[in-house]
């Protein structure tokens, strides 16, 4: 009897364990595979330090303007560090592991055992920064008003399955889904938290105005210079000061946003030490202008950090809802222009890795000829596909020996035939009498020099392609109209693909004005891979939906492919101290908030 005892003893602990490590069940985080790096007790983030001190004034930059004070609208500009200095979500992510979150705003977590619904018991000592308490009420305006047509729509899209969101009793609140979704659970957990009381006195809407909008955030927005300047002051009454998801994070007193017609005045000001610190994205910069006495000297420190991003792509996207790139044969050719490795040595100091994938730098990146799962997916449609799917691995364009600029201007000369474009008084002109144009619109007028020889191996084609940089405000308001020809566009990745790919490639997001489907893909072989990736339920099933899309994507020709960085290239003032232990997952501002002043 005893001995069974012992046993029923030990099955009762066995469960006890497996309870606390199921991800069905109420906990301080979640993940995707139901694994987390930090048990309940955790005091800070490994990429923290228990050093950093308290105090001093950060100076950042941005370029262009801003004229609202509402991040979540879709008209108009919010001024850099709004959403992320002083809004925050119910839960945030570990930037040490691919896809965990750890409960802010949520002090539990529990996901049901049907993967139908989420329920988040409140931390009663959530405030917002005029002392009024975080309420489930709150949580559900946010919810309501986000998927609302008020806010901007990729919010509409990223929520679309969280269906209800149900206050059971006060302090908690249940997201109802509209079918099962291995992530819907955490993209839950990324909802910001907003103040009903605030956005009742100040119509969500109005978000043009400048009133400093109420958050739960560690600052408070403390002065505007309309258009050209914020300053944003540490809450000293900041209610999670001590979380150990904000230990040893938010260390300046102030922090203040100047900001400069362009990149090229930006570094001159940084030189000067008009501002601390910059992230440099130009290889020119990187290279030849950020040097002298300041960094022999180390009064600057110069510094490229490693990182495990997903890539993503970079590219330049052509519009499909202007009629000169219907024709996939146009657009291959429009892509064998481009030439990489003189761009790379004679631009770009041999800097970058071409783009081989819209899933660069990661395991999901499509690679030799499909198979297995991945294969699955793609022979139902084989019919309709472009057989390069098939029988060819995704390859950039290259004009490495034994291949060649000229080589690949007279395949794309033959493709151009072939879709029925023919040189007429030195230009593409078709049976219509149309000739082939399109216009490359810029922001930056650093990117002309990499512009202007891609145009004049174009127009070696006869193609009438030029290229114009515009006013950053003008620009947004273009590349949210989708009024543009071609445009240069970064579509991120994250370590687990999900909902934000509806936003990025399907065909609801193509005429939803301010989507990131700026290509204009209206494709029903997209969509259903899309699918595929947001409710697939295994870890190997979404790498085969991803490899799948990436093929079909890629010999769509839709861009013509850049490059990218495995490393965070930065400039700063000595004057940080920082954390021994970097992050894995991360931007560089989100390493910035890890650091503190040390020096005047």
């Amino acid at each position: 009897m005893k001995k069974r005892n012992h046993s029923l003893a030990a099955l009762l602990l066995a469960l006890l364990v497996l309870m606390s490590a199921s991800p069905l069940l109420a906990a301080h985080g979640v993940s995707l595979d139901g694994t987390l790096k930090y048990p309940a007790d955790f005091t800070r983030f490994d990429y923290t330090s228990a050093e950093a001190k308290k105090g001093g004034t950060l100076i950042l930059f941005d370029i262009g303007s801003f004229d609202k004070m509402n991040p979540f609208t879709l008209k108009g500009t919010a001024p850099e560090g709004l959403s992320s200095l002083v809004f925050e979500p119910l839960a945030v992510k570990s930037l040490d592991e691919p896809f965990a979150m750890y409960g802010l705003i949520a002090k539990d977590i529990e996901l049901a055992s049907d993967g139908l619904s989420v329920t988040f018991t409140l931390n009663p000592e959530a405030r917002f920064s005029d002392g009024s308490p975080v309420t489930a009420e709150d949580v559900k305006f946010s919810l309501d008003t986000l998927k609302s047509d008020a806010a901007h729509p990729s919010y509409q899209s990223y929520f679309q399955d969280i269906a209800a969101v149900e206050i059971p009793k006060p302090g908690t609140v249940v997201f109802r889904f509209s079918r099962k979704n291995r992530e819907l659970h955490l993209i839950a957990c990324e909802l910001p938290v907003l103040s009903k009381a605030f956005y009742t006195a100040h119509p969500f809407s109005d978000g043009e105005g400048l009133t400093p909008p109420i958050g739960s955030g560690p600052y408070s927005v403390k002065d505007v210079i309309p258009g050209k300047g914020i300053t944003y002051q540490r809450n000293p009454n900041y209610w999670g000061a001590s979380h150990p998801t904000r230990s040893g994070m938010f260390n300046f007193d102030t922090i203040t946003y100047k900001y400069y017609k362009d990149q090229l005045v930006a570094v001159e000001a940084f030189k000067a030490h008009d501002f601390d610190f910059m992230p440099v994205n130009i290889a020119k910069q990187w290279v030849r202008d950020l040097t002298g006495s300041n960094f022999e000297q180390k009064k600057i420190i110069k510094e490229a950090l490693p990182h495990r991003n997903n890539a993503g792509i970079q590219a330049f996207v052509m519009n499909l809802r202007r009629s000169q790139f219907a024709d996939r044969r146009v657009r291959q050719a429009i892509a064998l222009a481009f030439d990489f490795e003189w761009t790379n040595s004679t631009l770009f100091f041999d800097q970058y890795t071409q783009s081989n994938s819209y899933f660069s730098n990661s395991d999901l990146a499509a690679s030799g000829l499909p198979s297995g799962l991945e294969l699955n997916l793609l022979e139902p449609f084989k019919d309709q596909l472009p057989s390069e799917v098939f029988t060819t691995k995704l390859t950039p364009v290259s004009t490495k020996p034994p291949h060649s600029l000229r080589q690949n201007l007279n395949q794309a000369k033959t493709l151009l035939t072939e879709a029925g474009w023919q040189v007429k008084n030195n230009a593409l002109t078709n049976s219509s009498g149309d000739t082939l144009s399109f216009e490359v619109l810029l922001v930056s007028s650093a990117f002309e020099r990499v512009i202007e020889p891609y145009v004049n191996n174009l127009q070696k084609l006869g193609i009438k392609a030029t290229y114009r940089t515009i006013d950053p405000a003008l620009y947004s308001l273009r590349v949210k109209d989708f009024d543009f020809d071609m445009v240069v566009n970064v579509f991120g990745q994250s370590q687990s693909p999900g909902n934000e790919q509806r936003d990025y490639w399907h065909s609801s997001a193509a005429d939803q004005q301010g989507s990131r489907n700026l290509i204009g893909l209206k494709d029903p072989i997209i969509d259903t891979l899309v699918d595929k990736i947001i409710y697939t339920e295994k870890q190997d099933e979404l790498n085969a939906a991803c490899r799948a899309l990436d093929r079909v994507l890629w010999y769509g020709y839709y861009l013509v492919p850049n490059w990218y960085v495995a490393n965070h290239r930065l400039v700063y003032w000595n004057r940080f101290g920082k954390p021994a232990t970097l992050p894995l997952y991360y931007q560089p501002d989100q390493a910035l908030m890890t650091w503190w002043l040390t020096g005047p």
